[in-house]
């Protein structure tokens, strides 16, 4: 299963008879799925269907989808004064003036203007007409969701092309590491003896309780464990690439542990000589890679 980009967009028109239908759909990350509709009140009774076709392609993203209808002239009909209103308009408008003192004569042009006193009345039935527009919606939701979901296996394609690219480097870093560990293994020993001779400050120790004891801090400060486990996490990267589910999310939480096990190599390898300082750069190269890595997968499905 292809990953998914987070973001996207589509948008798709339907010419009705009474008008033309624009619907768009914009996404951008978000921890889940939210999401906001804003549609003419003609659609109000079709938006749960609207919704539940949008959730069978998006499972995480902030969703905004944007519907306009525009009447076009031939369904304008026959304009029509809403009488009543008109009336009440009138008789409020002589009262406030007979009450305030006022010579002044209404004007209907601007009467006409109040929202709902010019009505719009077309010669079809508009239980049909609703019928029409609400079918037009739904099967324009259904195509903007198939058209976003190209748009985001295409961004999604690029992005699982870097982070595999990154994820390779990550591992090319740990090989690095690991091969100037298993070279200066001994010279980590033979550090950590002169410092616990400077520590007794020359008092006679036993040499086998002295090697002991550099044993011990030498494998506390080893980097193996950690090399092995964020070599595991690179390729269990491109694994999860490949897998189904919420990659985006397990993700987030794999590479809390890779940048867990960098920051403990780092911690270690202070204080080794120009070796530690070799370790130091490359551990703060994979530090550099892994947040790459993370960039690119906030923004996946």
């Amino acid at each position: 299963m292809p990953i998914r980009s987070m973001t996207g967009y589509a948008r798709v028109s339907r010419s009705l008879p009474s008008g033309e239908l624009t619907l768009s759909i914009k996404t951008v990350n978000h921890r889940g799925l939210d999401m906001h509709f804003h549609v003419p009140a003609e659609l109000d009774a079709v938006e749960p269907a609207m919704r539940a076709a949008i959730r069978k392609k998006v499972v995480r993203g902030h969703l905004q989808l944007q519907a306009s209808f525009r009447r076009s002239n031939g369904a304008a009909g026959t304009a029509v004064i809403n009488e009543p209103m008109l009336l009440a308009w009138l008789e409020s408008f002589r009262e406030i003036s007979e009450r305030c003192g006022l010579d002044a004569k209404p004007d209907l042009n601007q009467a006409l203007r109040l929202p709902g006193m010019l009505e719009i009345r077309s010669e079809s039935p508009a239980e049909a007409q609703n019928t029409e527009l609400e079918a037009a919606a739904l099967s324009a939701a259904v195509e903007a969701a198939e058209q976003l979901d190209r748009f985001r296996e295409r961004e999604g394609k690029a992005i699982e092309e870097e982070i595999r690219a990154r994820a390779a480097a990550l591992s090319d870093l740990v090989a690095r590491m690991e091969d100037i560990r298993s070279r200066a293994l001994p010279y980590f020993h033979q550090r950590l003896r002169e410092k616990l001779t400077e520590l007794v400050g020359g008092a006679q120790i036993d040499p086998a309780r002295l090697a002991q004891e550099a044993a011990i801090l030498a494998e506390r400060s080893d980097i193996a464990e950690e090399l092995v486990r964020l070599k595991s996490h690179a390729a269990q990267t491109c694994d999860l690439l490949a897998a189904e589910g919420e990659t985006g999310k397990k993700l987030d939480f794999l590479l809390q542990e890779m940048n867990r096990e960098t920051n403990t190599i780092l911690s270690k390898t202070g204080g080794l000589g120009e070796t530690g300082m070799t370790l130091t750069d490359l551990g703060l190269a994979a530090k550099a890679e892994i947040d790459r890595i993370r960039e690119q997968s906030l923004n996946i499905e």
